[in-house]
């Protein structure tokens, strides 16, 4: 397989950088493809701008769809860009390694994703989306480390189920652009456990890698599923964790 890793983490000695490196170790040792594109370490911009291209449709009025529009049509997106798309094209299976920051993805995760994930049918639009979209056939994985224990994010916890604090991301970003979406793989309080307790993650990590292809996905509705304005047909339910 060809796998490619977003790591989002400005700390290389952190437990997500020790995620990170097991994977790639695990997965090139066993013949498999990897890019990582260390955000951090390669000082990625995440302010989505005119930046985003060397092509300008008004040069008045800035509209973001717009401007990705006119570049998928002329070629019109910024090297760094491009070559972030490419490595999307280029993959079978898309990893995204982060911490949970304030329920969500950091924000150099979060600026790639507006600045990669681009309209004009390059990674959506003109009807691709969901399970007709651009990276259909493709598996993506969120790889993150919480702040607190499993209990806190529990259907009845503090914070929360952690299947609807990722929805957005799961179902939002990556099954929107068409990914078959595999269950996130967890790490809770990564500093305050033992050291056999993250040696024990990891050695979990190494085999959630390896056996990507045969890891748990969730399951969504597909488009057929949804009358015209987008409401389920009779009888079919969002997934109960995310409702």
């Amino acid at each position: 397989m060809r796998i490619f890793i977003v790591h989002a983490h400005p700390e290389p000695k952190s437990f997500n950088g020790a995620m990170t490196r097991e994977a790639v170790q695990a997965l090139t040792a066993a013949g498999h493809d990897v890019v990582v594109s260390n955000l951090y370490a390669m000082g990625f911009n995440p302010v989505s701008d005119r930046r985003n291209f060397v092509t300008v449709k008004d040069a008045d009025y800035y509209r973001q769809q717009s401007e990705e529009v006119y570049a998928a049509a002329h070629e019109g997106f910024a090297p760094d860009i491009q070559a972030e798309m490419d490595k999307l094209f280029w993959c079978d299976a898309l990893i995204l390694q982060f911490p949970l920051w304030w329920f969500s993805l950091p924000a150099m995760l979060k600026g790639w994703v507006d600045r990669v994930f681009a309209s004009g049918g390059r990674i959506y639009g003109g009807g691709k989306w969901y399970d007709r979209g651009v990276f259909a056939g493709k598996l993506a994985m969120c790889s993150l480390t919480v702040g607190g224990p499993p209990s806190m994010y529990s259907e009845h916890g503090l914070n929360g189920p952690i299947a609807a604090i990722l929805f957005p991301i799961n179902h939002g970003m990556l099954y929107f652009t068409g990914f078959t979406v595999i269950e996130p793989f967890l790490v809770h309080a990564p500093a305050r456990i033992s050291d056999a307790e993250r040696a024990t993650y990891l050695a979990r990590y190494r085999q959630r890698v390896l056996a990507l292809e045969a890891a748990p996905v969730i399951s969504y509705p597909k488009l057929a599923d949804y009358d015209e304005k987008y409401i389920l047909r009779g009888g079919l339910q969002p997934r109960a964790a995310e409702q």
